[in-house]
């Protein structure tokens, strides 16, 4: 017997039976997997070729050019935001959402464990600090009953700033990430922000085409961040934006992105350090084409996770992971929670979906297990915990759902 299979552990009866049913449920969902199926792909079924080739053609290629402008305009048309400023990429705009918000090197900036890290990074590039905090487990955003109880513990109101006891850093912001595109408990959210003197941002980089009581995310926070990475559902290969309802923010917004250059002629005039920030014309094209889109694309999705609740309404041991009530969420990912005591086998679970070839992943590791990370500030995350624990991604390319 050879090495690897002697170390090879049988991971016994419970977790051969999870397996099994699983991979049947997904299997009777989206049938045989012939080639492995993504977790989720851009699907490009419009106009992306032609409006592509229209700035080859003309050479408008770069941060100048009709379709920035026409972006910017159609996403806060289907928004309903006031403001839109495209930028290079999700965090790049998360990273301008909070220097627009004030925070400053040895601040504290209040994010969730739970989040991808782009959302961690964006504070650390201002040289400010994480504070993590708990999430809840019907939307998985921040649990602002127990942040709020926390802050009483931790923080208190200094001259209208909120200050870490501990620390003595002000606590300037509040970072609330829609998780999967499920919208958090935005009015709470607002609420506690203005009781805390924070200012709300929104990361609602999955979140486009998700509803809070019939308004748009990103509409709730002072300031907020979208991106257009190609696992999105709407992509332009790599690009972001940020939303405001704020006009002097969003002025500021372009300012800062567009390497803070006062308009001249012919002189390069900076008035301030700024970032070279802005989405190239033909990546914006692209992503002209895929709004054109998104609505199909967007009931395609619904009609996906529909199945998929379905599919695991009756089944034992893992439950489907709905919108909160009072949204309609562009469920950019679906996902299953395993049972509380199941989690051991979700490695299992995971092993067993992908080589049926159905593309599944683990949540993100949370923040504060991050080696870069581990040392700051946090609050009790024993649900934050628990869910990274037992959560798994499935196939979500709006193509399923057709």
């Amino acid at each position: 017997m050879n090495k690897s299979a002697a170390q090879k552990v049988d991971p016994g009866p419970q977790s051969r039976n999870l397996q099994a049913v699983i991979v049947a449920a997904v299997r009777g969902l989206l049938g045989d997997a012939g080639q492995p199926l993504a977790l989720h792909e851009p699907e490009f079924a419009g106009r992306e070729w032609d409006y592509v080739k229209d700035c080859l053609d003309t050479g408008w290629v770069s941060s100048v050019g009709s379709y920035v402008d026409r972006i910017e305009r159609d996403i806060a048309s289907f928004t309903g935001c006031k403001h839109a400023i495209a930028t290079s990429n999700g965090t790049s705009a998360l990273h301008i959402c909070l220097l627009l918000a004030g925070v400053d090197a040895g601040d504290e900036v209040l994010i969730p464990a739970l989040t991808f890290i782009a959302t961690a990074n964006a504070v650390s590039y201002i040289r400010a600090v994480p504070h993590f905090v708990e999430s809840e487990a019907v939307s998985l955003g921040v649990d602002t009953g127990k942040l709020d109880a926390y802050l009483q513990e931790t923080a208190q109101i200094v001259n209208g700033v909120c200050v870490n006891r501990s620390t003595g850093a002000p606590i300037k912001a509040l970072v609330a990430m829609h998780v999967f595109g499920h919208p958090s408990d935005l009015d709470a959210l607002v609420d506690l922000a203005q009781r805390w003197k924070l200012v709300l941002i929104e990361d609602a980089a999955e979140s486009l085409g998700s509803y809070y009581h019939g308004r748009h995310t990103g509409n709730f926070g002072r300031i907020s961040a979208l991106s257009f990475n190609g696992n999105k559902i709407v992509t332009t290969g790599g690009g972001g934006a940020v939303l405001t309802n704020d006009p002097e923010l969003a002025r500021r917004a372009k300012h800062l992105t567009t390497t803070a250059r006062l308009p001249d002629r012919w002189n390069f005039l900076h008035d301030e350090v700024g970032y070279n920030y802005r989405m190239p014309n033909i990546n914006a094209a692209l992503g002209c084409a895929q709004l054109e889109r998104l609505p199909a694309m967007l009931q395609r999705k619904r009609q996906l996770a529909t199945r998929y609740q379905q599919a695991f309404a009756t089944l034992d041991g893992a439950r489907f992971l709905s919108e909160p009530p009072g949204t309609s969420s562009n469920y950019w990912l679906n996902a299953i929670v395993l049972d509380e005591n199941l989690a051991a086998y979700r490695d299992d679970v995971l092993g067993a979906l992908n080589d049926a070839g159905y593309g599944s992943r683990p949540v993100w590791t949370l923040m504060h297990r991050l080696s870069m990370y581990r040392d700051c500030p946090r609050m009790g995350l024993d649900v934050a915990e628990q869910m990274e624990a037992r959560l798994i991604n499935l196939p979500s390319s709006a193509r399923l759902g057709g």
